[in-house]
């Protein structure tokens, strides 16, 4: 749970560069979406294979 609960802090920090990017055009927010962008996916793999694994050995 603590990996799923750093990915929604992630995600509401990213937030303020998204609309930065997208409604002034600013290029270097751009940039860091793009970066939280990628560090949200690898964060999310990582849960599920955490949830895979847990699920598997249960049984």
């Amino acid at each position: 749970m603590e990996k799923f609960t750093k990915l929604k802090e992630l995600l509401s920090s990213v937030e303020a560069d998204a609309e930065k990017f997208y409604n002034a055009g600013n290029s270097a927010a751009g940039t860091r979406v793009r970066k939280a962008m990628q560090d949200l996916k690898v964060l999310a793999q990582d849960i599920r294979t955490e949830v895979t694994e847990k699920k598997n050995s249960g049984k």
